[in-house]
């Protein structure tokens, strides 16, 4: 069962970065999920934003505020999310994934995949922040299992929050048309089911899943973070959703596994 006394984990479908400064509901939705939960000793993200070949993490004590956008207003520009870095935890991560190699990289700030959506939850910046890559050289299954080795950071203050989307494919969308494709429904009822009834084994073998999961989950960078969440999830593990909507095709669901409050 699961211990009431771990922090749940989290995958947060992020969206635009300019939900780090507008106010919707979705952006409110992760500042009272933030508050609902004992405050964490750090966080660890896992960001669709951040790929590698080869596993690294942040290791600065003061990571910048990485822009890694075009075509936004100024003000977006403008954020800076000063949370400092945490070495030791870093260190803890690679220790955890030993013996694979994992590479400390002290000059890497953070991704707009993890200030845009840390801002709203902690705006004061003041919980340590370090970010783990996704190494795109490892399968599905690899990731899961990463996931499941970091899940003992539960029990040590330590809050893992993937950021992405389920459904994230701007290649097949005509923003200018507008509505939803049926595919980016389908495929994100079908996850939602599969998350709450602890059935990962589809979701991580998700190149079997058929045309809704071709379109939706389209070149992964967003959907892999959800494989480290589902990973670090224990038996007895409660599982809710919140921000649970699809425009376009990216869906800003979220997912809590584990008691928030």
């Amino acid at each position: 069962m699961s211990d009431s006394s771990s922090l749940p984990v989290l995958f947060v479908g992020h969206g635009s970065p300019m939900n780090a400064i507008e106010d919707n509901a979705w952006r409110r939705g992760w500042r009272r999920l933030a508050d609902k939960m004992p405050k964490p000793k750090a966080v660890l993200c896992i960001s669709a934003h951040w790929e590698t070949n080869g596993v690294a993490l942040t290791a600065g004590d003061h990571p910048a505020t990485i822009h890694d956008f075009g075509g936004f207003p100024q003000a977006l520009f403008d954020v800076r999310y000063a949370a400092p870095g945490d070495a030791a935890l870093a260190r803890r991560v690679a220790a955890l994934l030993a013996p694979e190699p994992v590479r400390l990289d002290p000059a890497r700030g953070f991704d707009h995949g993890a200030w845009s959506v840390l801002l709203p939850m902690y705006p004061h910046a003041d919980v340590p922040v370090v970010q783990l890559s996704l190494d795109r050289s490892r399968s599905p299954a690899e990731h899961y299992e990463i996931g499941r080795k970091l899940a003992v950071l539960r029990d040590e203050g330590v809050l893992i929050v993937g950021s992405g989307d389920i459904v994230h494919n701007l290649r097949d969308v005509d923003f200018r048309q507008g509505g939803t494709p049926d595919w980016a429904v389908r495929f994100n009822d079908t996850a939602k089911d599969l998350i709450v009834a602890g059935d990962h084994q589809p979701l991580i073998h998700y190149s079997g899943m058929g045309h809704d999961a071709a379109m939706s989950i389209n070149s992964a960078e967003h959907y892999l973070p959800l494989l480290y969440v589902l990973g670090a999830q224990r038996d007895g593990d409660a599982v809710s959703f919140f921000n649970d909507d699809v425009f376009a095709a990216i869906s800003m669901t979220s997912v809590v596994i584990g008691e928030a409050a």
